[in-house]
């Protein structure tokens, strides 16, 4: 610990002569003190020692007055940051000690600005009752000299301690100033420790306090994804499901004896194969290469009027070719793009590679494009992989091979049993089973718009659906929930929770989208996953949803969970208030401003 002292004035008279001690604090801290000068101070000395072996003095000795006069801030700092001030002034320098009491004693009060620093004034020096000097151009008076009674009333002045000492030898010095200078050294220590010990304990018994802490939400509950089936539900309709063997067949295709039949869809065919439209009469003319095909390969026969089954014939005239038709009719169904497990599946029936080579060339045969493959040869199975697939959406919402109308909102909508059987298990069963719509071919739709039943029958033919607003997802989930069609019901309850996460603060505050309604939608309508989501949405944002009318229509359950999942909490918000109040009481004001 050290104690920071500062001494102002001179001891010396102005006429000393030079065997006179040089200072009073060099003679208290004797020749081993460590002497520096003060950076940018000439007439400021600075000495360091050491009193009762560990407590460090650092002393800055300003003999002469004009730093008060030059430089008032290095003055005010200097006073301002001293524990101890000792004045010194000389008995037989009147002139001196007058000066100092008109016009440096209320810059040192000024300075002080009432701190309690301990102040000792010393005179120092024997007065001297000389004959004064005859000269004309010498105005010194040595019969004048400080008296006792003024440097008492000087001392007073500064709330100061006054102290004489006629020489500046040891016995003056250590006995007389040392020990009321140690003394104030004392008081001094005993003050510092007794504020550093109030300062822990008042940082003990009250800690900075902290904001409260507010915890992120928890996370909100996830949607899953199903997997497509599309292509798997397709590929139901060739009979590897009981349901799909209805009506819905409407090609049969016959080898030359009529000893078998292998039933398909024309829908199916025409949409893996530009071949198939050709043949059943849905495109123009062929060229060339496609007619020989078509002929040598197929040959459409009339179906028997009135009969039951297919309405389509196909007599197929390549026996290997037909063999292999089972297969074939699954690569198609497929989407065309499983070639190396036809590949594979052909050879494993035939077993004999130039039979299996000429199937397959066969098949690319039906697979080519009018204008984008220039031979047979050149088709490579990875092109045909990316030349060729089931696309249905040519013929959704088209009279082409349409088997069944819906009629909705006094509108018609053309559709296809077989796509209907194979994609909706409530449209197999109607279809299918003793209801009047097996056999009807106009078949009306209730409890739903006409532009998202035909969204709906959109995702049933293309495996995909866009809503344009929440709205008319939470529409479509609802379609999607009446005909158990699972995937789209997750997709639209995707779609909904994607559009609400995107939403900002500002907009989902003023949106006249009414959460609370889309809730009791999906809870009305099974839809678990998008009831639980959006409850914890509520809560989540329950500093905007408790704001709004639509609030009130909670129930006393759906209350009860938002309020124990509300994020903020309750407690953060008291605790928030809480610690404002006292950032912004009376004790906290800041004491610059």
């Amino acid at each position: 610990m050290s104690v920071n002292i500062v001494a102002l004035g001179s001891e010396r008279d102005g006429w000393a002569e030079d065997g006179q001690p040089p200072s009073l604090i060099r003679s208290y801290l004797g020749r081993n003190a460590l002497i520096s000068q003060v950076a940018g101070s000439s007439a400021l000395t600075q000495y360091q020692g050491r009193v009762f072996g560990e407590v460090r003095l650092v002393v800055r000795d300003c003999p002469a007055w004009d730093i008060f006069d030059s430089d008032w801030y290095t003055s005010r700092s200097l006073v301002g940051g001293a524990d101890i001030i000792v004045i010194k002034y000389s008995v037989n320098d009147k002139a001196s000690f007058q000066e100092l009491k008109d016009s440096y004693v209320p810059m040192i009060k000024k300075a002080l600005n009432h701190c309690s620093v301990p102040v000792i004034v010393s005179a120092i020096g024997a007065r001297k009752n000389g004959v004064p000097c005859t000269c004309p151009l010498c105005t010194a008076d040595r019969r004048s000299c400080v008296t006792t009674p003024e440097g008492v009333q000087l001392a007073k002045d500064l709330g100061g301690t006054y102290l004489e000492l006629h020489t500046l030898d040891d016995l003056y010095v250590q006995k007389y100033f040392g020990g009321v200078l140690e003394y104030f050294v004392i008081q001094t220590l005993n003050q510092k420790s007794s504020e550093k010990m109030k300062k822990r304990k008042k940082m003990q018994k009250c800690p900075r306090v902290q904001p409260p802490q507010l915890e992120q939400p928890g996370a909100l509950p996830t949607l899953r994804g199903q997997a497509s089936r599309y292509q798997a539900d397709l590929g139901g309709l060739l009979g590897g499901r009981r349901r799909h063997r209805c009506c819905c067949a409407d090609v049969a295709f016959y080898p030359e004896d009529l000893s078998t039949r292998v039933e398909a869809h024309q829908v199916i065919l025409c949409s893996a194969s530009p071949f198939f439209m050709l043949l059943f009469g849905l495109r123009g003319p062929a060229g060339p290469g496609e007619a020989a095909v078509a002929k040598g390969l197929f040959a459409l026969q009339p179906g028997e009027a009135g009969a039951p089954g297919p309405r389509r014939r196909v007599l197929v005239k390549d026996p290997l070719f037909c063999s292999c038709l089972p297969h074939v009719l699954r690569f198609l169904y497929a989407g065309a793009f499983q070639w190396d497990q036809l590949e594979e599946d052909i050879q494993k029936k035939l077993k004999d590679p130039e039979k299996t080579e000429h199937v397959l060339e066969k098949v690319k045969c039906i697979l080519k494009t009018p204008g984008k493959l220039s031979t047979v040869k050149d088709c490579r199975s990875h092109q045909v992989k990316q030349l060729y697939n089931t696309s249905l959406r040519l013929f959704f919402n088209t009279p082409v091979l349409a088997d069944v109308i819906f009629k909705i909102q006094g509108a018609t909508v053309p559709a296809h049993r077989a796509v209907l059987v194979a994609r909706c298990e409530v449209m197999a069963a109607m279809f299918n089973g003793n209801y009047l719509e097996a056999n009807s071919v106009l078949v009306p739709v209730y409890g739903v718009s006409k532009d998202t039943f035909l969204s709906f029958l959109e995702y049933l033919y293309t495996d995909s659906c866009c809503p344009a607003s929440i709205l008319q997802a939470m529409s479509l989930l609802i379609c999607a929930e009446m005909y158990q069609v699972m995937r789209l019901q997750h997709i639209c309850e995707l779609y909904i929770i994607t559009q609400l996460q995107s939403m900002p603060s500002r907009e989902l505050a003023s949106t006249s989208l009414s959460i609370v309604s889309l809730l009791k939608k999906a809870k009305f309508h099974n839809s678990d996953c998008l009831s639980t989501w959006l409850l914890h949405f509520i809560a989540t944002n329950y500093l905007i949803f408790s704001q709004k009318p639509e609030f009130q229509d909670l129930s006393v359950e759906e209350r009860s969970f938002v309020e124990m999942h509300r994020w903020p909490s309750s407690l953060y918000l008291k605790q928030l208030a809480e610690y404002r109040s006292y950032i912004h009481s009376q004790k906290r004001h800041c004491t610059v401003m």
